[in-house]
């Protein structure tokens, strides 16, 4: 036998071989099948599914199956996208008695994170933006969910939050002799670009900064400004230079109205946005993740120390009327639920209020929590919609959310990525 002969029958072994051991296609056959650009629902639909991306959307009815393929039987179901929660604190719980605040130390952050990743994706959730985690202990999580080590969704995580000294990023719960400040603590435009590199040199995929004062922090005021407007344009400078985008908490309107000229890429919660804001955010294409279920869940079920509770009340009141008139004025709208204020797993509940209490459409509100959402992480080439290319994460509910987004809250079926994550139905 020829050297040639040789060569080409060992080619030949090895294709054999590989055409035994190479895994076959995923057929997942869909009853109806949510366009989220559209809000088409054609019938009858297979998502084809090679490794972790989708390979084609096509008739079930022209889509035989191949030697080596396997059928995921979900005709009597509506398939649509995974969901995706871009303000999510998914290393911490809603326990906001001080005492254990100050214990849950970054290795208990991190063992939430764990618990809760699984929780989130479960519930329908395959991509999160989480925003602000002590220690970079949302750092630690993604890279382990991203090393198959741990369930969860794909993540984005930006470390330790930055803000002024006393500010609602800092830890103001204790006396001046322990002299505490929070990791993300910076001052000045030195120093806050000093900070914005630090947390990239440790993993940030993001910065979040505290444009103004929060709810769940002591002494500070949610309508009150904390970092200038000069070192925000500091802040986002070097983020976007690097190729970070930047999230801010805001909640007063002048807040908004800095970190917007500044150039963030979002403004977290919203809650006192006025019409100078409105009109701002609009001119620069900046993003509104409005965290509004979470007052719902508050009124209701909510035990937070009285230095916390009248923030909550007063600020609730406030994104009633000023969120609504945000998306009347047509400020772009990604889902985030601030999850950790109340409980993880009920991230879905978000879009609910979108309908009932801001006025869009549920192919509007769906919409927020897939496209603008992706579009938001630059993630648009990845996520977001059931189209050939992007990552194969996709749910299944037993009606169509179009119709009663409520659907959403209840969630049988969870692949991401080519994986089922969650399967009620075939477990029957």
């Amino acid at each position: 036998m020829t050297w040639f002969h040789r060569v080409s029958l060992s080619l030949f072994f090895l294709a054999v071989l590989n055409a035994q051991t190479s895994p076959g296609r995923i057929l997942v056959r869909a009853g109806h099948l949510i366009d989220v650009r559209t809000g088409n629902e054609p019938a009858d639909q297979t998502i084809v599914i090679e490794g972790d991306r989708i390979k084609a959307v096509t008739p079930t009815a022209s889509t035989p199956a191949q030697p080596g393929d396997k059928e995921i039987d979900l005709k009597s179901m509506t398939v649509l996208p995974g969901l995706i929660d871009v303000h999510t604190h998914i290393t911490m719980d809603t326990n906001f008695d001080p005492y254990h605040e100050l214990t849950t130390d970054t290795a208990r952050q991190a063992l939430n994170g764990a618990r809760f990743a699984k929780i989130t994706l479960e519930a329908g959730f395959t991509s999160i933006r989480n925003v602000g985690a002590a220690g970079y202990s949302d750092i630690a999580l993604r890279d382990y969910i991203n090393a198959g080590l741990l369930p969860g969704p794909h993540m984005q995580a930006s470390g330790p939050a930055l803000g002024i000294t006393g500010g609602h990023c800092d830890d103001n719960l204790l006396p001046y002799e322990f002299h505490e400040t929070n990791e993300g603590v910076a001052d000045g435009i030195p120093a806050v670009q000093h900070k914005v590199r630090e947390v990239i040199k440790y993993g940030a995929d993001l910065i979040k900064i505290c444009a103004t004062g929060g709810v769940l922090s002591k002494g500070d005021d949610p309508q009150a400004s904390q970092y200038t407007l000069e070192e925000m344009q500091a802040i986002v400078a070097d983020a976007h230079r690097l190729g970070r985008k930047v999230a801010a908490h805001a909640h007063g309107a002048q807040g908004i109205l800095f970190a917007t000229q500044a150039g963030v890429d979002s403004i977290e919660h919203g809650s006192y946005i006025d019409a100078d804001a409105i009109g701002a955010m609009k001119a620069h294409g900046t993003y509104l993740v409005p965290t509004f279920y979470l007052t719902d869940w508050m009124q209701e079920n909510g035990h937070l120390p009285a230095f916390y509770q009248q923030k909550m009340t007063d600020v609730s009141a406030a994104m009633r009327v000023n969120l609504r008139q945000a998306v009347a004025g047509g400020v772009k709208i990604a889902l985030g639920t601030d999850a950790a204020v109340y409980p993880h797993g009920l991230n879905a509940h978000e879009l609910e209020v979108y309908v009932t209490k801001l006025g869009m459409t549920p192919l509007a509100a769906l919409q927020t929590g897939t496209i603008n959402a992706a579009a938001l992480m630059s993630w648009s080439d990845r996520t977001g919609a059931l189209e050939p290319g992007k990552w194969a994460d996709l749910i299944a509910v037993a009606s169509d959310p179009l119709q009663d987004v409520r659907v959403l809250q209840h969630v049988p079926f969870v692949m991401k990525a080519g994986v089922v994550a969650k399967d009620e139905i075939h477990a029957r």
